[in-house]
């Protein structure tokens, strides 16, 4: 299958989470195989890696049981010229809950290692923070084609272009140098650019997706650092997601994060998604290497 990721974003997308089955090869693990469908990246997004390990795990459990947690660790940069085999260990299946450990396989090593969990559906006690007040309406904000489309260098045109979520930044963008607020803090808009299908399984692996995109921008707000500062070499260590409530990912979602610390050439990052109508749907977290030429 072709597909054009500057043209069709969303059907990349899905085309990725649309994990072949291995041919059927099973040992202790159940096999899939994915492909990644990118023009201008040497190195695969990190939140493809999760959304399809956590699509590989989804299809190993009951069709009721939903993911509501994981917790993974990125070991090799992905290469994006090859597919990557996904193995799950079916760790347990409880009367409520089951278990599944994912690793990402290209060239017979492991470049992602993760832990699921589902859960079938239950009643409990419930509450949830508040969603910061005052935000600015979504339609309002520009888009990242209107921020970056018009320069002319590959990474500007695959964020502006390959995407498959329309992103409005609530916090000044890092994509360029820019003098704004040193706070670790920012917020975004997110949605996919087109709808997708009903499917719950698909909305919360979309999220995972998207999850990855700006994790660690609040360590670089918080330092006055953008994504162009020279010498500035980042990769995400780990990353964590919690899924709360169901929500669909064609919808608008505040994703607002904040670094607690920074230190030892790592920097963490947490994030909450609301959606517009003030629904908590999930919590993430991360750690990054952030290394600068000045701090060898």
């Amino acid at each position: 299958m072709s597909v054009d990721p500057q043209k069709e974003p969303v059907k990349a997308l899905l085309h990725m989470l649309d994990l072949a089955d291995g041919g059927g090869a099973r040992t202790f693990e159940d096999i899939f195989v994915g492909q990644t469908i990118t023009s201008m990246r040497n190195r695969v997004y990190g939140g493809q890696v999760l959304a399809q390990a956590a699509m590989a795990a989804m299809r190993t459990v009951p069709e009721e049981r939903a993911i509501h947690s994981l917790h993974a660790y990125f070991l090799r940069p992905g290469d994006v010229n090859f597919p990557i085999t996904f193995g799950v260990e079916r760790v347990r299946d409880g009367r409520s809950f089951s278990a599944r450990r994912i690793h990402a396989y290209q060239d017979g090593k492991t470049i992602l290692s993760m832990i699921a969990s589902f859960q079938a559906p239950a009643g409990g006690l419930d509450h949830q923070d508040e969603m910061p007040a005052d935000v600015p309406d979504p339609e309002s904000l520009p888009t990242l084609r209107d921020l970056l489309g018009s320069i002319d260098l590959p990474e500007a045109r695959a964020t502006a272009f390959e995407r498959p979520f329309d992103m409005r930044y609530v916090t000044e963008p890092l994509f360029l140098p820019w003098s704004g607020t040193r706070e670790a803090y920012n917020a975004v808009w997110i949605k996919a650019l087109a709808p997708l299908p009903d499917d719950p399984h698909i909305h919360r692996a979309a999220l995972a997706y998207a999850s990855d995109y700006t994790m660690l921008e609040p360590v670089l707000r918080r330092h006055g650092k953008s994504w162009v500062e020279p010498g500035l070499n980042v990769a995400s260590l780990d990353h964590a997601m919690w899924w709360h409530r169901d929500a669909r990912a064609d919808e608008w979602i505040l994703y607002v994060q904040a670094s607690p610390s920074a230190s030892s050439a790592r920097g963490l990052g947490v994030g909450r998604m609301f959606t517009q109508d003030g629904a908590l749907i999930a919590t993430t977290a991360q750690e990054g290497m952030m290394r600068l030429p000045d701090f060898p």
